[in-house]
């Protein structure tokens, strides 16, 4: 059994539902992120979206993209930020790592070669925004044949002939976007969401995340009493950027703890 699936198994049974943090790798700084990864865990984390910066994001809004050019100053690119996923897994077999990400540096790399190392590195699942599913069943057989899971963006405009060619390729969970536009936009329809993930049931076994419109511990606690996991973004890489080298790791974890308190009370 995956380690995503296994953490949604035991969840489920303590009637809990799973938190899951977006952080960049590389932001604020490189040599940040592997302390960063064993803080979000140490205060709360189910599972971690490890972001893959990116020079073109068409997914991500202004908080995430801020966040990608930091951490691209510092050269960052996707061979780095597997090398962060091995270092973090020295200490952490449990916890879950989604890259998300964009296709280019996969492309770059050679598909193969990203499969071989982020196996080797200690990933669990991957989420390319920009591989639609008609176009990328092949990467999906290598990512199960080395045991990752593929990771599916669903959103308010998915049609549901589309939705059911994604959930015929999704494994581990399904991510649902519950606003329309980019990461961090706007307020989330609470009705809306409940709507559509109602829906997507009904397609699916997988579990169910949402994400792109948590703010704070409210929502979160909204979004949690209708969806199996919680996805906390641009307010997570907010905090990053708001604070300070001495601060980061204690702000960060503050934002972690209101966000898992809320959660657990759905």
């Amino acid at each position: 059994m995956s380690r995503i699936k296994t953490v949604f198994t035991q969840l489920k049974a303590q009637g809990k539902k799973a938190l899951i943090p977006y952080i960049t790798a590389g932001d604020p700084h490189p040599d940040q992120t592997v302390p960063l990864l064993h803080a979000l865990v140490a205060s709360g984390a189910d599972m971690i979206e490890l972001g893959v910066p990116f020079s073109d994001p068409m997914a991500d809004g202004p908080v995430i993209q801020r966040a990608s050019e930091r951490a691209l100053v510092h050269k960052m690119g996707l061979r780095k930020v597997l090398a962060m996923v091995k270092l973090f897994r020295e200490t952490n077999q449990q916890t879950p790592v989604i890259l998300m990400g964009y296709a280019n540096p996969i492309e770059a790399m050679g598909s193969d070669q990203f499969v071989a190392l982020a196996k080797e590195s200690g990933v669990d699942g991957v989420l390319t925004v920009d591989y639609p599913p008609e176009e990328c069943s092949a990467f999906n057989t290598r990512l199960a044949e080395a045991g990752m899971d593929s990771i599916f963006l669903l959103s308010p405009t998915t049609e549901p002939e589309r939705t059911s060619l994604i959930v015929k390729q999704a494994t581990g969970f399904l991510y649902y976007v519950s606003l329309k536009g980019v990461t961090g936009a706007g307020n989330l329809d609470i009705v809306e969401v409940k709507r559509r993930v109602t829906e997507i049931r009904k397609d699916t076994d997988l579990p169910i995340g949402v994400g792109f419109g948590v703010k704070d511990a409210a929502t979160a606690r909204e979004v949690a009493a209708i969806a199996d996991a919680v996805v906390v973004g641009s307010r997570m890489v907010l905090a990053i950027e708001q604070s300070d080298a001495h601060s980061l790791i204690a702000n960060v974890q503050s934002l972690m703890t209101e966000l898992r308190t809320a959660i657990d009370q759905h």
